[in-house]
């Protein structure tokens, strides 16, 4: 006997678990996820940093949105979510000016170096930061997400992929793991397998492509301090930034992969180790952990928000690249608007239909 509900949401990362609690109370809900618990891919492998100047325009709104939102909750909680942490991009003029934007502004060579110190002075000769940027306690709000989802209702089962769906009716028919369930809308929150879940319901694929982020955590003989914003590298080579008395670091690596569990591939962390080891004064001795996690876009890089245009009650909720948990809030926001009905994409009365809008552009066909 299939169970019913007005919305199954199919993946338990950043984007699955935000927009249901965003419905939790609203309507009938749950959540299915394929691994045995939360949150196991790309969500729990995140640099943990909210950058308000970082991706494309309408990425950097949401983003804004995002942060108001989790602000207003810290204002209420004992245990903030967000924490004040720059972000600095270095590099030559031409580069840095060509990837600063919205929110970040140009320092001078002095200004970077006082707030990093670790930079080795004759590795880049210009910079920019956003001031406005910050670190998130992703395993918190993750958290925060499931405790106000199921408190309200939503019902969230692990360890149960989806192997069927299909329209039947009015409505959608899905076996997840050895269980059943009938709804009005499927979610698709899938991550790197957004497109494998819309083939097995019968839908287009929108050609959703996993690329490899490699991250690490290593010890060093001299340690940033908190108040060190993140450094990145205005041509994508590496970012770092302080994790407790240890440095997190990456290679920014953009390489297309399958949708799979990721794991570093050998040398990518050894080789960024020696980079780092040039460009500042870390001293970085040896590694803690390392992993890969996928950042799933679409071709235009604009998250994939919306109803298919051609299945009734297939929504997608993909495609957020690198901006999962910085948007997550306000594409909760805006897809809870969406399978509620509360607000169309193409109606002109408020800033966040405009924001839908944009958002949504990504899966007209």
């Amino acid at each position: 006997m299939a169970s019913n509900y007005d919305v199954v949401i199919v993946g338990g990362g950043i984007g699955g678990l935000s927009l249901a609690a965003a419905l939790a109370g609203k309507c009938t809900v749950a959540l299915v996820e394929a691994e045995q618990s939360l949150a196991f891919h790309t969500s729990s492998r995140s640099a943990r940093q909210l950058i308000p100047s970082y991706g494309p325009a309408v990425v950097q709104d949401l983003t804004i949105r995002t942060l108001d939102m989790l602000a207003a909750r810290d204002a209420e909680a004992g245990t903030p979510i967000l924490t004040p942490r720059g972000f600095m991009l270095v590099g030559d003029e031409e580069t840095v000016r060509a990837e600063a934007s919205g929110n970040m502004h140009p320092i001078t060579h002095d200004e970077a170096m006082r707030l990093c110190p670790a930079l080795n002075p004759d590795s880049f000769t210009a910079a920019g930061l956003d001031s406005g940027s910050f670190g998130c306690n992703a395993p918190l709000l993750l958290e925060q997400h499931r405790r106000t989802a199921e408190a309200a209702g939503v019902d969230i089962i692990t360890g149960a992929k989806v192997h069927s769906a299909q329209r039947l009716g009015s409505g959608w028919q899905l076996g997840a793991g050895t269980e059943g369930f009938q709804s009005g809308v499927v979610v698709n929150a899938a991550g790197a397998w957004a497109d494998e879940l819309a083939v097995i319901s019968g839908v287009e694929k929108l050609g959703l492509q996993p690329y490899r982020r490699t991250a690490a955590i290593v010890n060093v003989e001299n340690p940033l301090t908190p108040e060190t914003p993140m450094v990145c590298a205005a041509d994508d080579t590496f970012y770092f930034r302080a994790e407790g008395h240890q440095v997190l670091i990456s290679p920014s690596e953009t390489v297309p992969s399958g949708a799979e569990d990721a794991k570093p591939y050998a040398g990518d962390v050894e080789t960024l180790i020696d980079k780092l080891n040039t460009v500042t004064t870390l001293g970085i001795r040896s590694v803690d952990r390392a992993w890969t996690g996928l950042r799933t876009e679409a071709a235009d890089g604009i998250p994939v928000v919306g109803f298919d245009a051609e299945a009734p009650g297939f929504f997608w909720l993909a495609g957020q690249g690198g901006y999962g948990f910085q948007t997550s809030s306000a594409i909760a926001e805006l897809a809870a608007a969406l399978i509620l009905g509360e607000v169309k994409a193409d109606s002109p009365e408020s800033r966040t239909a405009e924001q839908l809008a944009a958002v949504r552009w990504s899966i007209r066909r």
